[in-house]
């Protein structure tokens, strides 16, 4: 097995042990869909450590629609104690007969491409999935429902002077076909917060950066994946844009211990940034750090011959998010965007992706 993915979902498993955050969830049941997303994968495979290795006594109930790609995540883990199945899209009612305390929900497409290319189908999983996965909440009587939300319900933020709190929002163009992701988060946001006065659903919701980690998938399309395949196999990186965006970024380890500090100490209702600020940088940045730790002499040269909004890419952005919130619940980042990089490019070189 990839000792770096190894080291990922463990070194997150302690995190929870050390600072005390995963004993709220003794003898609860922890529904996660979208169980084989980097964010899922790094939640269901850190609580199933956390059993492993501190005798944790809670349940954990994977969703997720591709079986192949469910077992090629898990491997092993699939057949721990404590450990349950629900295959289904995430559009269709969920079924499980047991109980179930804590709902994370994951499910959602993160591919550009697809949001510019299948706008109807982004809107669909988006709001049909949240809609089913709240139908379930209620059904359930959950304790808790943490919906994972996106920097991008801000919209078009130039300025990252301003730290932008979750009380502020811009204008975002909903003709623009690229914002049937940020609407449909929008859309998914006002689902849960409607759940929640109406049905008393106990909502609470994390509106994440750019989340980095080792597992990604050989599709992956984002900025950063693009970045650490040609840092590693020797590739010039190549920009579709100016790379002037500037925003945050966030290890993967970093952001799943936050979902649990937001989950257990978070107030209903309510949403929370999740960044780290000392990441903050441009995308051309971003490529320089990773030219910077490549073994190989590779260059970021400019490919400006397509159109970037037909790619999927957005809107060149300044934003900087205010994590005072989240912070005030305990939470604080530890990895340097420096640290997260290494540990992927060493993640794809040992599997030679």
């Amino acid at each position: 097995m990839d000792t770096a993915k190894l080291d990922e979902y463990d070194i997150t498993s302690k995190r929870l042990y050390d600072e005390k955050i995963a004993t709220f969830l003794e003898n609860k049941t922890i529904f996660i869909t979208g169980a084989t997303g980097l964010i899922g994968t790094q939640v269901g495979k850190s609580l199933i450590r956390y059993r492993r290795q501190y005798g944790g006594k809670f349940k954990i109930v994977l969703q997720a629609r591709n079986v192949e790609k469910l077992m090629n995540r898990y491997k092993e883990d699939l057949v721990e104690e404590g450990v349950y199945v629900v295959l289904g899209d995430i559009r269709d009612m969920i079924i499980f007969d047991g109980k179930v305390d804590y709902i994370i929900h994951c499910a959602s497409n993160t591919s550009s491409a697809f949001f510019v290319t299948n706008p109807v189908e982004t809107i669909d999983i988006l709001v049909s999935g949240t809609k089913n996965a709240l139908e379930f909440a209620k059904e359930k009587r959950v304790k808790g429902f943490l919906y994972l939300s996106t920097l991008e319900v801000y919209g078009d933020v130039f300025d990252d002077a301003v730290a932008i709190d979750e009380s502020a929002f811009h204008y975002l163009d909903f003709l623009s076909v690229r914002s049937s992701y940020p609407e449909g988060k929008r859309m998914c946001e006002c689902l849960c917060s409607s759940y929640y006065h109406e049905y008393g659903v106990p909502i609470l919701i994390a509106r994440l950066t750019q989340t980095i980690g080792s597992d990604i998938e050989p599709y992956d399309n984002r900025v950063f994946a693009e970045f650490a395949r040609c840092s590693v196999k020797g590739k010039d990186i190549v920009l579709k844009t100016a790379g002037e965006t500037v925003r945050s970024y966030c290890d993967v380890i970093d952001g799943t211990v936050a979902l649990f500090y937001i989950l257990s100490k978070g107030e209903f209702g309510n949403a929370y940034n999740v960044a780290n600020n000392a990441t903050i940088c441009s995308i051309m940045q971003l490529a320089e750090l990773f030219r910077s730790l490549s073994k190989y002499n590779i260059n970021i040269v400019f490919d400006r011959s397509a159109n970037a909004r037909k790619l999927g890419y957005n809107n060149d952005i300044k934003i900087r998010l205010d994590t005072s919130k989240i912070e005030s619940l305990g939470w604080k980042p530890s990895y340097s965007l420096k640290d997260t990089v290494l540990r992927l490019m060493k993640g794809l070189a040992l599997n030679g992706d």
